[in-house]
C-alpha cells in the first residue's frame, strides 16, 4: 500500500532523505505522514515540507535564522559564470556523488558592493539545491558574560550540523570580524572558532560568506583553500542590466516588450541591480498615483534622481577590482579576468 503512495525519482529520493537528516525518527515519520495525507502521495514536491519541519528545530537557536528560499537562477540577472559553477554542483551532496568519490563542496565567498546580488545568490543556492538556508546572525553570538560568545558560536554551528546538509549564510562578515576591535578579544575568539570549524568540519554544511569591504577582513579568512571559490560581483554590464530589467518587470507581471529595455540598459550604466529595481518601484509609484500604467520614461526619470553606488563608492569598487586583477577572486560574469577587466563599467559616469 505504501509503495503505491511513493512516487519519488531517484534524485528526489536522495534529496528527501537528505532533507530528513537531523530529524528524530518520530519527527520524520510525522512529516512524511503529513505529506501523504496532503495529496495522497510522497513525491519530489514534498522535499520543501520536510525542510519546513527543520525550520522548527532551527528556531531553538537564537543566532540562526531560517530562510525559505524559493529563488532560482532566473531571479538573478547576469552572473552566468557563478550560476554555472552552482549548477555543476547541484548534485554534489548526493550519494551518487559520494560513491563517485567527490568531496562535498565546502563553501564560497561573494565579494562586491551592496546591491550586486550577493544575498540573492545565497537564497538562490537554497532554492537551486533544495537545501535549508540558514543565516548566521553574528551579532546574536555576542554575550556579556565571559565565554558566552564562544559557547553561542559553538551551539549555532552544532545546530547547523544537526540539520545538514544545509547552506550556512554569513552575511556582511566584515561587520562582525573586522580587525582592530575593542571588545577584549571576543571578536577574535569568535572568528577563530568559526574559522577552525570551517577548516575541520566534516558535516555537509556549505558556507556562503558575503562581504562588501574586504579591507577590514582578516587576511586568513579569504586565503585560497578556505573556500572552494571566491567570486567578485561587479557592476552589471550592458547585457546584464537588460536582463535585470527584464527580471524585475516580469516579477511585477509587466510585459517587457512594452518597455525600451535597450535604452534603459544604456541609461542605467553604473547602477547595481538593487538600484535598477528601486527605479522600477519608484516609477510604479508615479504611474499609480497618476492612475495610469508606468512606462520607460518614468523609469528613466527615477534613475536620473539616484546617485548610484558607482559614484558614492567609487574608491571601494576600485579596490575590489584591483583584487580581481591580482588573481585573488573569480569574476561572477566572466571566466577570464582579462575579459572582466575589458568589460569594467566606468566609474566616472556622473559626479555626486
Amino acid at each position: 500500500m505504501l509503495g503505491r503512495r511513493l512516487q519519488l525519482t531517484p534524485l528526489g529520493r536522495e534529496k528527501l532523505v537528505q532533507a530528513a537528516l537531523g530529524l528524530t525518527s518520530a519527527q520524520a515519520q510525522r512529516v512524511f505522514s503529513k505529506a501523504i495525507v496532503r495529496d495522497g502521495l510522497l513525491n519530489d514536491q514534498d522535499i520543501d515540507l520536510v525542510t519546513e519541519e527543520k525550520k522548527q528545530i532551527i528556531r531553538e537557536s537564537q543566532a540562526l535564522e531560517f530562510y525559505a528560499a524559493s529563488e532560482s537562477p532566473a531571479d538573478l540577472g547576469g552572473c552566468e559564470v557563478l550560476k554555472d559553477w552552482l549548477r555543476l554542483r547541484e548534485r554534489a551532496f548526493s550519494q551518487e556523488a559520494r560513491d563517485y568519490g567527490l568531496p562535498s563542496p565546502r563553501g564560497m565567498a561573494l565579494i562586491g558592493i551592496p546591491g550586486t546580488g550577493k544575498s540573492l545568490t545565497a537564497k538562490m543556492i537554497g532554492g537551486l539545491w533544495h537545501l535549508p538556508l540558514l543565516r548566521l546572525d553574528v551579532g546574536s553570538l555576542f554575550g556579556s558574560l565571559v565565554g558566552e560568545s564562544e559557547q553561542r558560536t559553538r551551539q549555532a554551528l552544532q545546530m547547523a550540523e544537526t540539520v545538514s546538509p544545509c547552506i550556512l549564510w554569513i552575511d556582511e562578515m566584515e561587520k562582525a570580524f573586522a580587525t582592530g576591535g575593542l571588545d577584549g578579544g571576543t571578536s577574535t575568539r569568535v572568528f577563530g572558532t568559526i574559522l577552525t570549524w570551517m577548516q575541520e568540519k566534516t558535516a555537509p554544511c556549505f558556507v556562503v560568506a558575503t562581504a562588501n569591504d574586504i579591507s577590514s577582513l582578516p587576511p586568513e579568512l579569504l586565503r585560497r583553500g578556505r573556500f572552494d571559490e571566491i567570486f567578485f560581483l561587479d557592476l552589471p554590464t550592458l547585457s546584464e542590466r537588460r536582463e535585470i530589467l527584464s527580471v524585475h518587470l516580469r516579477k511585477r507581471q509587466r510585459i517587457i516588450h512594452d518597455f525600451d529595455l535597450d535604452g534603459l540598459s544604456r541609461l542605467s550604466e553604473g547602477y547595481v541591480g538593487a538600484e535598477i529595481e528601486q527605479a522600477i518601484v519608484d516609477a510604479m509609484y508615479i504611474g499609480f498615483n497618476q492612475e495610469r500604467e508606468f512606462n520607460s520614461d518614468d523609469i528613466s526619470r527615477s534613475l536620473d534622481r539616484q546617485v548610484p553606488l558607482s559614484v558614492s563608492q567609487r574608491e571601494r569598487i576600485g579596490a575590489l577590482r584591483a583584487w580581481l586583477q591580482e588573481g585573488r577572486a573569480q569574476s561572477a560574469s566572466f571566466r577570464e579576468s582579462f575579459d572582466a577587466v575589458q568589460q569594467f563599467v566606468p566609474l566616472d559616469i556622473r559626479q555626486p
